[in-house]
């Protein structure tokens, strides 16, 4: 009897512990912007539906991440760049900790636009500078790698942004650029624990110009033949071997026209061993991952030229939402590419951040701070339109019944968490 009872409580710790609420990834726990959260806010103004705010000093396009009673949020300050934590019920500072120096603004982006990553244990944070550190929960840096003196100088034309990728025991690095730069673009797995490299491999490419320069997030599918890390970058979306970086497969296509600007912003979205693949708005090329060598023919299912060109796309299993960046959506069947609907628009303005899936609502976020709030399903519907009145470029959280929203000055944690 007494064995009896202590596997039911090991079963119940364990499913609390496996159930906790955390957001370790600018996508969210399964890197594709889908919350399993149920009876979020779907209305907020600045006065109303507020638990906290938190003034910040400067601007960044990172999205905050969450662990248990964590948030972690890039802050840039006049030069500085800093990682705060932030107490996610109180909305209280824990603690600081300095980057570095060497911020600047290009454009919308500056140099804390990486997201940082966690695993619950380690903490970690890249700048646009190169830098990559290594924090535990107490804000106690256990290593650092400057990306930029191990092997050349970042050739992108508007400072890098790619966030890293973290699985299993391994970060995942891409650098790929080429628009003020001869050096090759290349991917780097780092050992997640010690700092240490554990594979650096060449990207090739054809594409010319800017378009070598890509500001998306590696992503992870799971195929028949194994797990694959994919990068799309440089004309192209390619497949690779987890534990020697060896390219597997390429797609080809992004770039039908040889533009010399094609750079790619949004990231790839992954449905099982489906990846839709933003290129500058058109094509965005589903595809099926797996396959060797050139698959551009083989592995393609369909395309459409109504693709983003900064906001990832985001789907629910049955449907791809895609917001492209003047507030205009589409919605198709996520396997066959047929339109469900099209040229749908939420409020005007430019749009940044990506579309987050939450409680069978899309939540989109425009740069002036709006937060459209749209059915999710076949029938396009605008269920509310929340302003927080602030310059927006980053996706919104969802934890524990709270979203927590960055803007240029504060940190917004929206709604009353859950007992």
């Amino acid at each position: 009897m007494r064995t009896k009872l202590a596997l039911i409580l090991m079963l119940v710790t364990a499913n609390v512990v496996s159930s906790a609420p955390n957001w370790p990834h600018w996508r969210g726990p399964l890197h594709n912007s889908v919350s399993d959260e149920k009876n979020v806010p779907s209305r907020w103004s600045s006065t109303e539906n507020v638990h906290w705010k938190l003034a910040l000093p400067g601007r960044s396009g990172s999205t905050p991440i969450v662990w248990g009673d964590r948030i972690f949020v890039n802050v840039t300050d006049r030069d500085r760049l800093e990682l705060w934590a932030v107490n996610r019920t109180t909305g209280q500072v824990a603690w600081k900790k300095f980057l570095g120096g060497g911020n600047q603004l290009k454009m919308k982006h500056n140099m804390s636009t990486p997201s940082p990553v966690t695993d619950g244990e380690g903490l970690w944070v890249m700048t646009g500078t190169g830098l990559l550190r290594r924090f535990d929960f107490n804000g106690n840096e256990t290593w650092m790698r400057d990306i930029q003196k191990d092997y050349g100088a970042f050739g992108i034309l508007w400072g890098y942004g790619s966030s890293p990728l973290l699985h299993e025991d391994s970060l995942y690095v891409q650098v790929l650029h080429g628009m003020n730069t001869d050096d090759p673009s290349y991917l780097l797995r780092i050992d997640k624990k010690t700092g240490r490299t554990l594979w650096r491999v060449i990207r090739p490419t054809n594409a010319i110009r800017e378009s070598p320069d890509s500001y998306t997030t590696p992503a992870i599918v799971k195929t028949k033949t194994g797990i694959e890390l994919v990068v799309s970058g440089g004309d192209c979306v390619t497949g690779h071997d987890l534990a020697t970086g060896k390219e597997l497969w390429r797609m080809n296509g992004l770039n039908p026209q040889n533009n010399p600007s094609y750079r790619l912003v949004a990231s790839v979205t992954v449905l099982d061993d489906l990846l839709f693949v933003p290129s500058r708005e058109r094509p965005l090329i589903a595809m099926r991952a797996g396959g060797r060598g050139d698959v551009s023919r083989s592995h393609f299912i369909w395309s459409t030229n109504n693709g983003p060109d900064v906001p990832t796309p985001v789907t629910d299993g049955k449907y791809l939402y895609i917001v492209r960046d003047n507030g205009v959506m589409f919605c198709y069947d996520a396997r066959t590419g047929a339109e469900i609907y099209g040229r749908q628009r939420v409020r005007s303005g430019t749009y940044s951040a990506s579309p987050v899936l939450a409680d069978g609502k899309i939540y989109v976020t425009s740069e002036d701070g709006v937060t459209t709030v749209v059915s999710a399903g076949p029938k396009f519907e605008v269920l509310a339109e929340n302003d927080l009145d602030g310059y927006t470029l980053s996706s919104p959280v969802f934890v524990n019944g709270q979203i927590f929203i960055r803007t240029d000055s504060t940190l917004w944690a929206i709604g009353k968490p859950r007992a």
